[in-house]
């Protein structure tokens, strides 16, 4: 991982922020992407660049603006002088029950799961191409396992895992592209997993009866960039066991 340039979306805060100092703790130096989350992005700067000076960059771009796409790949490049992986991980996450669908909740879900990581891709092809780099997508196990009432959110998801497959035949052979499908990682901060009986149950239908950890995310994100040179085109389930005993 030692001087490699890695741009993260939504990588101020839980599972982002969590693969950011996993990469950074590998040598990486990061542009750590954010929406809202500005103090947040600031304080893990903070924190990475005391521990290594100037090797982390931040961007602020709300995704759904595709025009703003390109100017995250240049605004890294400006900054480390080349881009060597892309993880696509920020995500918009509620329901959508049949009967209450929104055209603005498709173009939100939509848009941050599935049409910002497309467009985001293409603008950092080329320097990736460049490094012989490669993109990690984070999916999400209910992309084969429809969670009930989020219709949107399960179709984005589905659309990433085919668009991460589409991606690993376009882009190769200079460019790797994988995803990683999380299962209980972190609870949602809100909705109807926030009382201890429904987490339970989750919990129980995992083969670990655990939930797991950000930095099980972070250690595969890290595998993929880093490890599998040989690796392209694939999803790794990293739930604990959850989605053999749905």
């Amino acid at each position: 991982m030692q001087g490699k340039v890695i741009l993260v979306t939504g990588g101020a805060r839980r599972v982002g922020a969590a693969t950011c100092r996993k990469l950074h703790a590998g040598g990486a130096n990061l542009v750590v992407h954010y929406r809202e989350s500005e103090k947040e992005a600031r304080g893990l700067q903070a924190e990475l660049d005391s521990i290594r000076p100037d090797s982390v960059a931040l961007v602020q771009a709300d995704l759904l603006d595709t025009s703003r796409l390109p100017y995250l790949v240049d605004e890294t490049i400006q900054r480390f002088g080349k881009l060597d992986a892309l993880v696509n991980n920020a995500s918009s996450f509620f329901p959508t029950p049949m009967g209450e669908i929104t055209e603005q909740m498709w173009d939100d879900l939509i848009g941050s799961n599935l049409k910002a990581p497309l467009f985001l891709s293409q603008a950092a092809a080329l320097p990736l191409r460049k490094q012989h780099g490669c993109i990690v997508n984070i999916v999400d196990i209910h992309a084969e396992w429809p969670l009930k009432r989020y219709v949107i959110y399960n179709a984005a998801k589905g659309g990433l895992a085919s668009l991460t497959r589409s991606l690993a035949q376009e882009l190769a052979p200079e460019v790797r592209v994988n995803g990683i499908s999380p299962g209980p990682i972190l609870w949602p901060e809100e909705g109807e997993w926030a009382d201890e009986a429904s987490r339970q149950h989750i919990i129980n239908r995992t083969l670990l009866k655990r939930t797991g950890e950000p930095d099980d995310i972070a250690r595969t994100v890290a595998f993929l960039i880093e490890d599998s040179p040989y690796i392209t085109g694939q999803i790794i389930s990293v739930d604990g066991g959850r989605s053999v005993n749905l």
